[in-house]
């Protein structure tokens, strides 16, 4: 079995305001949906095993884009919105945070029940990714997150996450089931980590009572496993600064979306009347479904589609928000009917972006970018877990000293 990779994130406490979880609920499930129509359960499956996409999902959803909390919010959101039209979508989440980690094994029972799956193999599976990144590989963060995601054709994926007390930092490991073929024969692609010194490896020949059934590791030559193993690492700082961000990505899309008119490209007709901020949003969102893997490399350039709920790197304009999931969801329901004019433009929208990288050469401020958002956030019904964006006041006029 190969783990597909692992993200090291700050480590951040707090609960996400329900004005947002609800947001994110519908974004997920929306997404979810055109993923499936466009490409299949197996692609939902593949993404959600990649820490890089993962991130750049949860930015586009309004959490904060480097934060421990993306891992525990998107995950229950999305067992929120899903799990209820599992029979229609093919697709199940089992787990979760602290006790209800537990629930895994008689979830994914009664799901085998319904699917006719092999209940025992997935209760096992769900148990030794477990058990090799909490036990067998010993790097100082303790499991207090385990979800289990498949799909009826009995694909699979984990997305669990551990604490480190003591440097105050989460880790978050992706596993994915496209490449077992036994948990004994397909050990990790690698452990990569920062060095922590002597670590517990219950692989040692001195533990072979203690390792029965839990996954051997390999030692593998680096440049193989690097070619399989994503390692996602982000930054203390809270602010999204241009380090963090494509700027030749992101000008790209403010370009598009602010500077160009719908009416200027024919495949974006169907979009006509939306304004420039929601077409910013809509286009991050197209391409969280529709970029290749490459794309998600600076998950913080996704925060720029709904902010983050901490005002990072602004608001969420939850005016915004809601016209963007208003036209996605839209678009669901034509397609369903016949009609996916409107999914399609979405995507045209994320090429037309993408065409136009190639020949723009970035020229402006990040900040900048930032600080305009964090003016007009008011006008957009910016939010924070601190509370509702305020107008900006007018700059005081300077009154002069006669002495």
């Amino acid at each position: 079995m190969k783990r597909s990779g692992t993200a090291d994130l700050p480590l951040h406490y707090g609960k996400v305001p329900p004005w947002l979880y609800e947001r994110m609920s519908i974004l997920g499930l929306s997404i979810v949906e055109v993923i499936l129509m466009d490409y299949g359960k197996d692609e939902v499956i593949r993404r959600l095993s990649d820490p890089f996409w993962f991130q750049s999902f949860g930015a586009v959803m309004g959490m904060d884009w480097h934060s421990s909390g993306i891992t525990t919010s998107v995950m229950g959101a999305l067992k929120r919105s899903v799990n209820p039209n599992s029979q229609s979508l093919g697709l199940y989440i089992c787990g979760g945070k602290g006790k209800f980690s537990k629930d895994t094994p008689s979830e994914l029972i009664q799901i085998a029940d319904k699917t006719g799956l092999n209940g025992n193999d997935l209760v096992r599976a769900s148990k030794l990714s477990a058990k090799v990144d909490n036990t067998a590989i010993q790097d100082g963060y303790q499991l207090y997150l385990h979800n289990f995601i498949l799909s009826d054709t009995g694909s699979w994926s984990v997305v669990q996450q551990g604490m480190h007390e003591s440097d105050g930092t989460a880790r978050r490991y992706h596993w994915h089931s496209e490449n077992i073929k036994s948990f004994i024969e397909e050990p990790h692609t690698g452990i990569n980590g920062i060095s922590r010194g002597q670590i517990l490896n219950l692989t040692a020949s001195e533990a072979s009572e203690n390792r029965k059934g839990i996954l051997e590791i390999s030692h593998t030559d680096s440049a193989e496993v690097m070619q399989d193993f994503s390692r996602l690492i982000l930054p203390n700082h809270h602010d999204v600064q241009a380090s963090d961000v494509d700027l030749k990505r992101l000008g790209a899309l403010l370009y598009v979306t602010r500077e160009q008119q719908p009416q200027n490209f024919e495949d974006l007709l169907m979009l006509e009347g939306v304004g420039p901020r929601t077409m910013q949003s809509l286009a991050l969102v197209s391409e969280v479904i529709h970029g290749a893997p490459s794309r998600f490399k600076d998950p913080a350039r996704f925060s720029f589609a709904h902010g983050g709920k901490d005002g990072h790197p602004f608001p969420v304009p939850t005016k915004v928000y809601d016209e963007s999931l208003q036209i996605i969801k839209s678009g669901i329901e034509k397609s369903k009917l016949g009609n996916s004019d409107k999914l399609k433009t979405l995507n045209k929208l994320h090429q037309i972006i993408e065409s136009t990288e190639k020949d723009f050469t970035p020229d402006f401020d990040i900040q900048q970018v930032i600080e305009e958002e964090r003016q007009n956030s008011w006008r957009f019904g910016g939010k924070t877990v601190f509370g509702d964006a305020q107008k900006p006041s007018p700059p005081k006029p300077i009154q002069l000293s006669l002495f």
